[in-house]
């Protein structure tokens, strides 16, 4: 028997770029803060795009701790959804018009989070990855870290525990 022909990997990338797109600008804090996603591969890269708004030291400038804690747990939970939802986009059970509109697609709740400040974030965009180090069906830990210039110069870093969503339970 003939295997279906594979889907062109241009179709395969747009999809998964419209379920990541309609996954973020579902969440208006994230439009606010103006925080974009750069998807390669299986890895997500967040950015924060700098606006003076985001400033909260003007003497210095710097950017407000606010704003880069918001910045890490935003990161930390869209990239565990992105993660917890990858298996049914890929399948085609879920597209970007049904996490638009379903509201049974949850994101993880924060349980804890602990962010490292360790230096003052400059006045231009950010970057941040998240490292899943464990991922069960209830309970998730994360670590992200934040930088802008050079990657190996982090302005903050942070730990949290989430605890993952539940699947609706069918009724019937």
């Amino acid at each position: 028997m003939a295997r279906p022909r594979p889907e062109p990997m241009q179709v395969v990338k747009q999809r998964r770029d419209a379920a990541l797109k309609a996954l973020v600008e579902g969440v208006p804090y994230i439009r606010f803060l103006n925080i974009s996603f750069d998807r390669r591969g299986d890895e997500l890269t967040s950015v924060l795009n700098f606006d003076e708004k985001l400033i909260g030291n003007p003497f210095l400038p710097a950017i407000h701790g606010g704003v880069t804690a918001a910045f890490l747990e935003v990161t930390a939970v869209i990239t565990l959804s992105w993660e917890h939802l990858f298996p049914r986009i890929e399948s085609g059970e879920i597209d970007a018009e049904d996490i638009i509109s379903d509201h049974n697609i949850r994101f993880p709740k924060t349980i804890d989070f602990t962010v490292d400040y360790l230096r003052s974030g400059l006045p231009r965009d950010a970057y941040a990855r998240a490292f899943i180090s464990r991922a069960g069906r209830r309970y998730a830990s994360v670590r992200v870290e934040a930088w802008q210039d050079n990657h190996a110069k982090l302005f903050a870093q942070a730990t949290g525990h989430f605890l993952m969503p539940q699947e609706p339970s069918a009724k019937g």
